[in-house]
């Protein structure tokens, strides 16, 4: 905070940043968009109005927790990157809301292909928004928080519709569920909670998973194919997952 006098002569207090408020200006400019959307989709398919509205409540209220932690004393404003995993944030919604809420996923292909085409975008952005971030500096613990949280939301969902639209066995959900199994586990097994260095094979694998999930949700994937694709990219997470466990756990010294 900066202080500094004002007309009467008097100090008040100045914010050192405008993030939050450019962050704010940016989101809801986002919001009113993804409203629109939303009802235009609701218009052209067979989507009742619950859908909608629980994609605008769920939008809304992770907006409001990005506005909360972000770090008041960042100078600049929310970055290209920021803004972009916002975007992708609102279709995380809508396929979220597609998938839980539609009584008619499951038995309408044009919705299917419409949650793959929104779930395929949401992926392909998630590059983009890296490349801003490296791009124009914007690379922040805030923006990757915010990145990597968005990318576990989307495959959660699209486990979860993997299993309801029967391409897997229950266990398709250890894909969406292992991340958040992990940050259980950092409460039992400090060594958890350390840094891991940068990985591509991290990356790699993350991409794997988005891409396999949207792929055996298009309809002319079908058994045992699409088991034996989310079979892959389940071994391949569980392999990612017990090297970084392996790397933390023989980590030596204090957090890095």
């Amino acid at each position: 905070m900066v202080v500094e006098p004002d007309r009467w002569g008097t100090s008040r207090m100045r914010p050192r940043s405008m993030l939050r408020g450019t962050a704010a200006r940016t989101l809801l400019v986002l919001y009113l968009i993804a409203l629109s959307a939303f009802l235009l989709a609701g218009i052209s398919f067979p989507l009742e109005f619950g859908v909608g509205s629980a994609a605008a409540i769920s939008l809304a209220f992770i907006y409001a927790v990005v506005l909360k932690a972000l770090p008041g004393d960042v100078q600049g404003g929310f970055g290209y990157a920021n803004t972009i995993t916002a975007l992708r944030t609102a279709m995380v919604c809508f396929v979220g809301a597609v998938v839980f809420i539609a009584d008619a996923f499951g038995g309408s292909d044009q919705l299917a292909w419409l949650l793959v085409l929104v779930a395929s975008v949401a992926v392909a952005l998630d590059g983009i928004d890296g490349y801003l971030a490296r791009r124009f500096a914007e690379e922040t613990g805030f923006g990757a928080r915010f990145d990597m949280e968005i990318d576990a939301l989307l495959i959660l969902i699209l486990s979860a519709a993997a299993l309801i639209l029967q391409k897997a066995g229950w266990w398709v959900l250890l894909i969406g569920l292992m991340r958040y199994m992990f940050v259980a586990a950092q409460h039992f097994f400090p060594k958890l909670r350390r840094e891991l260095l940068p990985s591509f094979r991290r990356k790699l694998v993350c991409v794997i998973q988005m891409g396999v999930l949207c792929l055996i949700l298009a309809p002319w994937i079908d058994q045992p194919f699409s088991s034996l694709l989310a079979g892959f990219a389940l071994a391949a997470l569980t392999y990612s997952f017990a090297m970084d466990v392996r790397f933390l756990m023989h980590l030596p010294g204090k957090k890095r």
